[in-house]
């Protein structure tokens, strides 16, 4: 089969390249706004990290039950990040967090300052005063890359985090108190189901050290953190309680009471508090370390990444690690707002996926084993339904080291799996199995097809085919044996032919790449299988049954149970990026497509859609294309397959300014772990990978005036935008290092090799 995206003839070739000296940044830190995406459906944190850090220490506005009166709890979704900005108070600031998904877990070790009474509940939003809990306002609210700031205000505290990889950092002003306590809850946890918490262990090392661990049976079903919390002045005196039904065998442990000033903790549910004497203005300082493996890699961490007390020292480190990597593209606009949507974007799209490893190189396994990483950094928080589409593309552009050892953290993955398959969505040396299709899988191709292979390539392609040809996962048995995965079998049915088709076609242009030609043919003939599920009598893809037959009841604009997830068949019949143009002629040729295209943003949704689709709101959705939903995020750029490209290129300058802004519901929908910021950035570049495991780009309408890309390989890439304005959308003409391009796309080694990309601007197409 042909290999995307286009003939060589479709491009022409670079000039000579060029080398240019980076440009030195201005400040671009105070550009990204950690507390964009935090309300309504970003699912975003406030808190401070570092780029791919450990540790995400943030404040958590809720930390409610799964289960409310023995039912599923519907506030749950919206605190998949622990924090919605509506909130009035804070429960306290935990250690892990994910950034804008869909589902959740982590909310590892809430600390909470507090002052007067000790209150070990942490009260409800609706009864604060019951609990540890304070209410707090945004005015003295500050989130910028790597700390966050706010006032306590029941408790006269003013807190204050930052972070290393990982570290937090916690530097607490107190008034002047003889009641002054520091909560840790080990029972806190962001999407709580019952009996989440599996066991906990504390030890009181001395007066300023305590150590220990917290097993979990959440999203993730084996989950085990340790942790080493430092505190810069001695405590007083401390307590714990246990409030779970299990409890530690009482036995020879029963002739201590364990809830004052004992030192070795063990039980199912603990809360625990230390006491202080303060002067007014005094800080307290803590330092929380976590490892995968031990609490000897927490201190070991503790002790190599903050050996000192020095709060804004490790807030200027952590500033200028962000400062470091953002510096990585330096746009140009007259317009403030354009350079703080690119760069929060850029900040969110450098959240995730995180270290999962000591400094010593350990870390768990999914065999639940300690494993070493031998020559490359280990990963976890691998969304990749979401992340295959442009976030590891824009790894492979901007962060190609990081990538590659992404990849081997995925080939670690596979080596362990007992099912012999590559991650789904995997955390924690868990997978949780989220989602549809084998995703990990153009990943890989990707950062083989362009060359950021640093690992055996025949061996990831191994891989892959194992994957592949997993029979007992998600109805591929059925894929294999018939070409199409039947509904009557297994659910989302078109959804996962459609995207299985699309995976084998990145194993086959690997394939080809290495030279494996059987692979190539078995895998070009399965990328095909795209074409058993369109029914051309209808003109759309249509779920399948296991004889043969398409299903009677089908409604191509409901997306419940009609053989597709988090779309409709309306949408996900765009979905073949490997083959547009083949697409493009089965649909009836270009006149029948463009019309379809057009209708997905024009068209208007019935009101039982939204009332069908609970992950999504009106806001992010233009048309019947859901921006906060996948699917559809290569649609704008399909255009580019026709005779009327000017189309992406106004559809994609509509789509920015809609679904992005730099306010807490700035973002149109689930930032996805990056996948939302990522397409802005290619975006508002100018290009947009819709094939990843293609070399190519396909043009779209830049929305900065001017950026550089200061590449790994000392390289920079040069955009620039002439004509730039809001009415100048459409692109006049396009030239690649002075030769002007034949069609509108751009090919991934023209960016390495260094040089100019010429956007002329212009009002009409």
């Amino acid at each position: 089969m042909k290999r995307l995206l286009l003939p060589a003839a479709f491009l022409l070739a670079a000039l000579p390249t060029f080398a240019q000296k980076p440009k030195v940044a201005e400040n671009l830190v105070q550009y990204a706004h950690p507390i964009v995406g935090t309300a309504k459906m970003g699912h975003t944190f406030p808190g401070a990290t570092v780029p791919f850090g450990m540790v995400q220490l943030s404040p958590d506005t809720d930390t409610l039950s799964y289960e409310q009166d023995g039912k599923y709890n519907p506030d749950m979704y919206k605190y998949c990040a622990g924090y919605q900005y509506q909130d009035k108070t804070i429960v306290g600031f935990s250690h892990t967090h994910f950034s804008g998904t869909g589902h959740s877990d982590l909310g590892d070790f809430l600390v909470m300052p507090t002052t007067g009474p000790l209150q070990l509940n942490p009260g409800t939003a609706t009864q604060p005063e019951r609990g540890y809990r304070s209410a707090y306002s945004h005015n003295t609210e500050v989130a910028e890359p790597g700390y966050y700031k706010v006032k306590l205000d029941d408790h006269n505290i003013l807190a204050e985090l930052t972070a290393t990889n990982r570290v937090g950092m916690h530097q607490y002003t107190f008034p002047q108190s003889d009641q002054a306590h520091l909560i840790l809850d080990l029972m806190a946890g962001i999407y709580n189901y019952p009996d989440k918490n599996v066991w906990t262990f504390v030890r009181v090392e001395n007066d300023t050290l305590v150590t220990g661990y917290r097993q979990t049976n959440g999203w993730a079903r084996t989950r085990t953190v340790y942790f080493a919390m430092a505190f810069s002045k001695p405590f007083t005196d401390y307590g714990s309680r246990n409030y779970g039904k299990k409890q530690a065998y009482r036995g020879f442990w029963g002739k201590f009471d364990q809830t004052k000033n004992f030192p070795d903790l063990a039980g199912e549910q603990l809360r625990m508090y230390f006491n202080f004497k303060t002067t007014a203005g005094e800080k307290l300082k803590v330092k929380f370390a976590l490892s995968p493996v031990s609490t000897v890699g927490a201190l070991q961490n503790l002790r190599a990444e903050a050996p000192g007390w020095d709060f804004n020292k490790v807030k200027g480190q952590a500033q200028q690690l962000w400062q470091q990597e953002l510096s990585k593209v330096v746009v140009e606009s007259p317009k403030k707002v354009d350079k703080e949507n690119f760069y929060t974007a850029m900040y969110h799209a450098f959240l995730s996926p995180t270290t999962y490893m000591d400094t010593n190189g350990q870390y768990r396994g999914l065999d639940q084993n300690t494993h070493k990483a031998d020559g490359f950094t280990n990963y976890t928080t691998f969304s990749l339904w979401d992340t295959y589409r442009a976030l590891h593309p824009l790894f492979n552009l901007l962060q190609p080291k990081r990538n590659a050892d992404m990849v081997q953290s995925m080939l670690a993955h596979f080596d362990q799996s007992v099912e012999r398959m590559l991650p789904v969505w995997s955390h924690y040396a868990n997978e949780n199995w989220c989602m549809i299709g084998y995703h990990s899988v153009p990943v890989v191709a990707d950062a083989v097809l362009k060359g950021n292979a640093p690992f055996d390539a025949n061996k990831a392609l191994d891989a892959c085919v194992t994957t592949a040809r997993t029979q007992r996962y998600d109805g591929i048995g059925e894929y294999m044996q018939l070409g199409y995965v039947p509904e009557d079998k297994s659910g989302s049915s078109v959804s996962k032919t459609l995207e299985y088709a699309y995976d084998d076609w990145c194993i086959a242009q690997m394939a080809q790449k290495l030279n494996r030609q059987d692979i190539y043919q078995e895998f070009s003939k399965r990328a095909q299988n795209w074409r058993n599920v369109y029914d051309p009598r209808i003109g759309f893809m249509r779920p399948k049954l296991a004889d043969g037959s398409f299903r009677k009841e089908f409604d191509v604009l409901s997306t419940h149970n009609q053989g597709f997830i988090e779309g409709n068949a309306w949408n996900y019949s765009l979905y073949v990026p490997h083959d547009p143009a083949a697409l493009i002629t089965l649909m009836g040729g270009q006149k029948r497509f463009i019309e379809h295209l057009d209708s997905l943003f024009t068209m208007h949704l019935p009101d039982k859609f939204f009332a069908e689709t609970e992950d999504i709101t009106r806001e992010g959705i233009i048309g019947n294309y859901v921006h906060g939903n996948e699917p559809a995020h290569h649609a704008a750029y399909l255009y580019n397959w026709t005779d009327q490209p000017y189309k992406t290129q106004a559809r994609v300058r509509m789509i920015l300014p809609k679904m992005y802004r730099p306010t807490p519901d700035g973002l149109g929908g689930n930032d996805d772990c990056g996948q939302m910021s990522a397409w802005y950035i290619f975006s508002a570049l100018g290009f947009y990978p819709v094939a990843p495991g293609s070399p190519d780009y396909a043009l779209g309408s830049p929305a900065i005036h001017g950026a550089t890309l200061n590449l790994e390989n000392g390289k920079t890439f040069r955009i620039t935008v002439k004509n730039q304005s809001d009415k100048n959308v459409y692109v006049k003409e396009a030239r690649l290092n002075g030769q002007k391009l034949a069609k509108p796309f751009l090919n991934h080694q023209d960016i390495l090799n260094g040089g100019e990309l010429v956007f002329t601007m212009a009002a009409r197409p």
